[in-house]
């Protein structure tokens, strides 16, 4: 059953049977308690002194069913049910005695626990009577013998005792416990505080698995006064709703008549009272945000009857929607996706062109500003799994018709990617595109949905809205059809791709002269011609579609039939065929039918010479991509589509691009026969590597997608013939002095920009004028005072833009105005006075024409000045996006040529760009650069797994670069551009150390032939003298500055990669473990000592005696800094001591294992020593770990117990008792003074200071008297009547409360 919530009761959960479902926790009800001894399992009850005695298996059952857990719960329920199958004696009594308390426990959460084990019980043992159940139930909760605090609990627990009795499924097998059942419900309907209308569901529960013959003998006639009067609550309704549906022999019309006086759920006069059962229904599942089932319950006996238009019309459109709060208006929206199931075709026509769609599309408009309620969500996955659920096509296809017939002004309210899609079968998806196209072609509004929101009523500005609509609808539909190829998860065939292709380029660039049967776009003519802003959308959309295109994977049974193994090509048709190629071929055919079809901009001779000259070199290089230059023909194949398709739009940036890659590939043909010619004519014009890279670079500084993946592409097949000049136009483009030279091709760009992002996303922004226009219609339906926000802002806009003026006043401006003012006589000469009164009406016409003038060329100065800051962020915004794309070539050519020797003229330029970046990220487009470089540093460069080899020629080289990188290394600012610096140094180290070869293989190797690396030694081409003099003056330079930029873990990092160079920088590390500069310094010394003296290499490079000396020397290092330390506080100094002793910690090991002949008693003596500092707890555990290792124990910790002071030696004053006021804040009593009796008047007369002292007696005995009688009183009152005498004893103390109020408020 559903979760059935109470209030205040926390969640209810009327569980199924056969499933078991888990009720919320269940709270334990107090349970007998155990025998102080444990009995055997499955003991007997017995009594022991009036207390239940039972085994501590069985009492866990019922503790468990009151548990939080849900497997715990059905754990417990089930075994159960086992132990009393196998049980004796009286736990099946004690069992139902249980479970009926708990029925009504004090924990909400545990009441549904125990009624679904007590159904449980009950319908495994069907020798259990429900009579003596159901009487046990009412005589336990007894509602009218219950005392008024417990009268809750007790109706919940026949509540859920009746829920038991139903889920027990016996419950339709005895008709007179089945009777008594439902009129216990109908009881308890009486306490709506306590179950809302949990009775009513109950009972419509009950109904939905009774037989109609027990219906009509037994329970007719028991629930019909329910019935009676079903428009009197939602749930009485729904009530008669589910009779109507489970008994329609029974409800007979004649029946019904006589229930409700007409034979139809639905008619004239019930009209108004359904109206106000479902706005009730609707109001009550608010917080929910659900359906109400009354709701298709109704819609099912309506279509029944046969009354559902009626329905529709009378009760929600003009009923419902005429309310204007929003729970009424999304029950409406709920309802009417809800009931697309149950709807045939004519009636599915009625609901979705009626006003609850136009209701919907206005709340989606509306919606559209931030922090709304959107409904849009929901009603998307209403009609998801209403497609998902139907095989219906006619359906499906209605369906999806009339929501993206809901249009305002033109322009549907559902997205243009809209998710739905994917559930068409493939016949309606071929059914629902021929419709968008031919929509496309005849816009024609009479067959949509057409609204207008309420400011666009009263907008009566002259606007074309037929051609401004047309156009709307037509972007609409494109952005529509490329969603549709977009979408992975829509099936579709080729076929259709291309056949949406097709539409979409012959309508951006051509035009239908007469039909002909070649081109079936021919067929049906425009019916309102397309205008020149359609046509750019359409063109950007194009280039859109052709982006997707390219990465499209294999569709229909060619991706089915390839090999799993195989690697997938993109972009490509099932023949092996790229799209664009296809697009091609198609164009080349409009282009031979002169006759029929007509471009929109005309070729010129030259434009169609080039375009037949494409055309024949790619059908050239389609047959050369079959021999072994399959990479490069490819390559100059796409460059040649992508061009050559571009002169529909561009056609003489195209022609230029043209003739330049036909000189590419003749120059290329050329090296192929002649590879020794490459170098006569690289000094006349550049390499064709150097043309293509140089077409690239044009193609990312276009912000479109689709120049970006295709140049992505091309540069990964020409990687191999990269040449230095080539990859040099890559890296000037991150040279900060050539921005001026891009400055220009980037603003060229700046309006294309534009363009093409508006293409792109223009079905995601078409609407954004519409929401803005309509941003406070909702506001206005609530609050009138919008319009004098609105007035407010302008004024502050207003006002903030004069503030910006005065600000920018200068002193030329000031003089300017001084002439003017001058001029007209305004204002005095020196020595002399003036006066307004002596200009005359010309004269002051005269000046505020100069005044005006003169402050509208400020304006216009100011503005202009503000365009070119503007115009200057925006070229900034480009060519930083223009380098983050650049920078996807770099990626490319690091991961297909690692073993290229150009990829050492790109570390410092990547370094250049970290530390350009670096400290100056101050928005996310520089952070983005930023990441993306040192990534590419990081794990394309220094973490490749492949490297250069043959470097023998260009080592030296490699040696200044290296000791370029550390030097500015050790000169950073930031430690963190160092890193980067140092690991670049590193990876040259690594390759100039390269793959080394034992010498004694080499020269085997040399006998037999000769080696094939044609390294000899451990050292390859490095030169190890001026690598170790490098790298000593930087950890010199580490150890003895206090202010470095470098750390220890770079040489950590480089003593762990390289062992060689362990041995001659150790004895420098050794020293520094006495000689640092500080405690960081001496203790990251200790560590490096400890990772070389560990290192497996360095060990056999110290043979003999060495070693012992060796070891001797590091001991004798780390003595002296241990006497150094004389305090631990510091964190410096704990982590000094602490590497000092992980690194004594080594040594020990060492000697001890070894057996070396070294003494380590001065040692012993030192470490002894450091037990005397303070703070020595922070390192302990280290310190004693290490002294274990030279034979000492850790000393035993002493507990001192805390001595307790002595109350003699305690001062004398006592602590102060809390709760109690001191004598200096307490009150005085101002009932005397205000009211003094004649007693004190006498005491005045005789003590004329006006002490006494028996008036504070007097006024404690009073009070003493008034507490005796209140405890006389409360004796008196008897114990039967305590709810009377709560109510009785509540008014004084309400009184006093307020006497109270106003004696405080007088004191204040």
């Amino acid at each position: 059953r559903d979760l059935a919530r109470g209030p205040g009761d926390g969640s209810m959960l009327m569980e199924q049977r056969p499933r078991m479902a888990p009720s919320p926790a269940p709270a334990p009800t107090p349970a007998p308690a155990p025998a102080p001894a444990p009995a055997p399992a499955r003991t007997k009850l017995t009594h022991s002194g009036g207390v239940l005695q039972k085994n501590r298996e069985f009492l866990d059952f019922f503790w468990d069913i009151a548990k939080p857990e849900q497997e715990t719960r059905l754990m417990a329920i089930n075994g159960l049910r086992e132990y009393l199958k196998s049980s004796e004696g009286d736990d099946l009594k004690y069992t139902i005695q249980r479970l009926i308390e708990g029925l009504a426990a004090t924990r909400e959460t545990a009441r549904p626990g125990f009624s679904l084990a007590l159904a449980q019980v009950l319908q495994c043992d069907e020798t259990i009577l429900l009579r003596t159940i159901l009487d046990q139930i009412k005589k336990k909760h007894n509602i009218n013998i219950t005392k008024k605090k417990f009268i809750r609990n007790a109706v919940f627990g026949n509540f859920f005792g009746v829920l038991a009795l139903s889920q027990s499924g016996r419950l339709i097998k005895e008709p007179d416990i089945l009777l008594e059942s439902i009129q216990l419900l109908q009881s308890l309907s009486q306490y709506k505080q306590y179950l809302r209308d949990l009775p009513a569901k109950a009972i419509v529960d009950i109904l939905s698995e009774t037989p109609e013959n027990v219906f009509k003998k037994i329970l007719f006639g028991a629930l019909q006064k329910d019935m009676s009067s079903a428009f009197s609550t939602p749930a009485q309704l729904h009530l008669l709703l589910v009779a109507l549906q489970r008994f329609p022999n029974v409800l007979k019309p004649q029946n019904l008549k006589k229930l409700l006086g007409s034979s139809a759920i639905l008619s004239s006069e019930n009209v108004p009272k359904l109206i106000e059962l479902l706005k009730v229904a609707a109001r009550s599942v608010k917080k929910d945000q659900t359906l109400p089932p009354l709701a298709l319950d109704l819609v099912r006996v309506t279509l029944q009857e046969g009354t559902f238009e009626m329905f529709w019309k009378d009760v929600v459109e003009n009923g419902l929607l005429k309310e204007p709060s929003g729970p009424t208006s999304y029950f409406c929206f709920r309802l009417l996706g809800g009931s697309l199931p149950l709807l045939n075709l004519s009636q599915l026509n009625l609901v979705l062109t009626g006003e609850v769609m136009r209701h919907y599309g206005g709340h989606v408009i509306i919606t559209q500003l931030p922090k709304r309620f959107r409904f849009g969500p929901e009603m998307t996955n209403l009609v998801d799994s209403f497609l998902e659920s139907t095989q219906d096509e006619a359906k499906q296809f209605m369906v999806i018709k009339c929501f993206s017939s809901l249009t305002n002004y033109g322009h549907p309210v559902i997205p243009s990617y809209w998710k739905v899609v994917c559930r068409l079968q493939s016949s309606v998806l071929l059914k629902y595109v021929d419709w968008l196209k031919n929509l496309f072609v005849n816009p024609d509004f009479d067959i949509c949905t057409q609204f207008s929101t309420k400011r666009q009523k009263e907008n009566k500005q002259a606007i074309d809205r037929a051609q401004h609509s047309v156009i709307r609808l037509r972007s609409w539909i494109v952005a529509r059809l490329i969603s549709i190829v977009d979408n992975y998860q829509v099936k579709k065939e080729e076929d259709l791709v291309m056949d949406i292709a097709r539409f979409i380029f012959f309508h951006a660039f051509f035009g239908a002269k007469r039909y002909t049967s070649d081109i079936p776009e021919t067929e049906v003519t425009l019916t309102v011609p397309l205008d020149e802003k359609t046509r750019d959308v359409m063109e950007s959309s194009f280039f859109c579609l052709l982006n997707h295109l390219n990465s499209l994977p294999p569709l229909g049974d060619s991706a089915e039939l390839g090999d799993k193994n195989e690697k997938r090509v993109f972009g490509v048709t099932a023949d092996g065929n790229l799209w664009i190629y296809c697009l091609v071929q198609y164009a080349s055919v409009l282009l031979s039918q002169e006759r029929s079809v007509q471009a929109v901009k005309p070729f010129t001779q030259i434009q169609r010479k080039a375009w037949d000259r494409m055309l024949q070199s790619v059908e050239d290089l389609q047959k050369k991509s079959k021999t072994a230059q399959k990479q490069e023909a490819s390559a100059f194949q796409l460059l040649f589509l992508l061009v050559g398709i571009q002169l529909f739009k561009v056609g003489e940036d195209s022609l230029a691009l043209l003739s330049d890659l036909h000189k590419c590939v003749e120059e290329w043909e050329q090296k192929k026969i002649k590879k020794h010619s490459a170098h006569v004519t690289r000094k006349e014009e550049p390499d064709w590597v150097e043309v293509i890279v140089e077409i690239l670079l044009s193609f990312l500084s276009q912000p479109n997608r689709l120049m970006r993946q295709v140049s992505k592409m091309v540069f990964t097949r020409i990687c191999p013939h990269v040449t230095k000049e080539a990859l040099q136009l890559i890296l000037n483009v991150f040279n900060p002095e050539s921005e001026e030279g891009e400055e220009s091709a980037l603003i060229v760009t700046e309006d294309f920009e534009t363009s093409q992002t508006k293409a792109d996303w223009s079905h995601d922004d078409e609407m954004e004028d519409e929401s803005d226009s309509d941003e406070s219609e909702e506001e206005e339906d609530n609050n009138d005072n919008d319009d004098g926000a609105d007035d407010s802002d302008e004024d502050k806009s207003e006002e903030d833009a004069e503030e910006e003026g005065e600000e920018a006043v200068d002193e030329n401006f000031r003089m300017e105005l001084m002439k003017v003012l001058q001029t007209a006589n305004v204002i005095s000469k020196e020595g002399e006075s003036s006066s307004d009164e002596d200009a005359d009406d010309e004269t002051m016409m005269a000046l505020d024409k100069n005044i005006a003038a003169l402050f509208s060329e400020r304006k216009k100065r100011l503005q202009a000045a503000k365009d070119e800051k503007e115009k200057m962020i925006k070229e900034k915004a480009l060519r930083k996006n223009f380098k983050i794309k650049v920078l996807d070539l770099i990626e490319v050519f690091l991961a297909k040529q690692p073993e290229n020797p150009l990829i050492f003229d790109i570390i410092e330029p990547l370094i250049a760009i970290i530390e350009e970046n670096l400290s100056s990220h101050s928005n996310q487009q520089e952070q983005d650069y930023l990441r993306k470089a040192a990534e590419i540093f990081k794990n394309q460069l220094c973490k490749a797994k492949t490297y250069c080899q043959n470097i023998s020629e260009m080592k030296e080289d490699l040696h200044k670069l290296m000791e370029r990188l550390v030097t500015r290394a050790s000169k950073q600012s930031d430690s963190s551009v160092s890193l980067y610096c140092f690991s670049g140094a590193l990876y040259l180290l690594r390759v100039l150390k390269g793959k080394a070869v034992n010498p004694a293989i080499t020269e085997k190797t040399e006998k037999g032939g000769k080696a094939k690396t044609g390294q000899v030694d451990l050292f390859g081409n490095m030169d190890m003298k001026k690598v170790t003099e490098l790298y000593q003056g930087a950890l010199t330079l580490f150890m003895t500055r206090r202010k470095c930029s470098l750390t220890g873990s770079m040489f950590v990092n480089l003593f762990s990669r390289f062992p060689v160079m362990c041995e001659r920088l150790l004895p420098l590390a050794i020293v520094s473990i006495t000689d640092g500069v500080r405690e960081h310094q001496r203790g990251q010394a200790c560590c490096l000592v400890l990772q070389a003296l560990q290192s497996h290499d360095v060990r056999q490079s110290f043979p003999g005696d060495k070693w012992n000396e060796l070891i001797t020397e590091v001991i004798s290092q780390v003595k002296q800094c241990l006497k150094t330390v004389t305090a631990v506080k510091l964190k410096v100094e704990q982590e000094e001591v602490r590497k000092c002793l992980e690194l004594v910690q080594f040594l020990i090991k060492t000697v001890t294992q070894q057996k070396l002949d070294i003494s380590l008693a001065e040692l012993t003596s030192v470490l002894q020593s450091l037990k005397e500092l303070e703070d020595l707890c922070k390192i302990s555990d280290l310190y004693w770990h290490v002294m274990k290792l030279l034979g000492f124990k850790i000393p035993p910790k002493v507990k001192v117990k805390a001595q307790l002071p002595d109350p003699a030696a305690a001062p004398a004053t006592l602590k102060k008792k809390k709760g109690f006021l001191p004598e200096t804040k307490k009150r005085k009593n101002w009932k005397k003074k205000k009211n003094p009796t004649l007693e004190n008047e006498q005491n005045k007369k005789e003590n004329p200071d006006g002490k006494s002292d028996e008036a504070p007696k007097a006024a404690s005995d009073r009070t003493d008297k008034k507490k005796k009688k209140r405890r006389r009183k409360s004796k008196k009152t008897p114990k039967g009547n305590a709810a009377d005498n709560t109510e009785k004893t509540q008014e004084p103390a309400a009184k006093k409360s307020k006497k109270n109020l106003t004696e405080a408020s007088s004191i204040n």
